[in-house]
């Protein structure tokens, strides 16, 4: 199956700034920290028999009922002219982006989705990260009418200066997910940190 790469550098570059941090202070806000701990699922369940991959086809739907997530209109992110990846825009706070320059959820390869934790206008799509946590399931609902059925293998809360590019991006021989969002405590009205939510194919159906 062909699988979509950048290279390294772009990679980097477009990494470091995977989701943006534009919150300012509400009390409605919820923690903007993963749960402790935050290990990876055991070798068991990753290593688990593998699901076929699918064929491409762009994702509609993302539900992760942990988080209270139920998005439609999946939107289309790219690269800025600086490198950096797309989010989405404070009017669209409440929506999942998916990352156009790598595979659809359900191929080869790590697929990567998008949203904010909150805004200056408050919670965002990915408000109740905090609740997710290692075997919880997500749906990627695709425009052929599957259901891409993930598990949450493993959460990572990480300073956006350190970002794990490869980790995030990188070539994988299974269909993986990754959903990445912004957290830590707010700093000059920004939030420092990525919150990162790996998982792996574990079904597929029809929608």
């Amino acid at each position: 199956m062909r699988r979509r790469t950048l290279t390294a550098t772009v990679l980097l570059v477009a990494a470091l700034a995977g989701c943006s941090a534009q919150a300012g202070p509400t009390a409605a806000t919820p923690p903007a920290r993963i749960a402790e701990p935050s290990a990876p699922a055991p070798a068991a369940t990753a290593s688990a028999a593998p699901v076929k991959p699918l064929a491409r086809s762009l994702p509609v739907r993302v539900q992760l009922p942990s988080a209270a997530v139920d998005a439609r209109g999946i939107l289309d992110l790219g690269l800025n002219a600086d490198g950096t990846v797309e989010v989405p825009s404070v009017a669209q706070a409440d929506r999942i982006g998916w990352y156009t320059k790598g595979v659809t959820p359900g191929e080869t390869g790590p697929a990567v989705l998008i949203g904010h934790f909150d805004t200056e206008r408050g919670p965002a799509v990915l408000k109740d990260v905090s609740k997710v946590r290692v075997g919880d399931e997500l749906t990627v609902t695709r425009a052929d009418g599957t259901a891409a059925v993930f598990r949450v293998r493993e959460l990572q809360q990480v300073d956006k200066d350190a970002f794990p590019t490869e980790k995030v991006y990188g070539d994988t021989r299974r269909p993986e997910l990754r959903v990445i969002t912004c957290g830590g405590e707010l700093v000059d009205g920004h939030r420092p940190d990525n919150i990162i939510l790996y998982a792996d194919l574990v079904a597929a159906r029809r929608a």
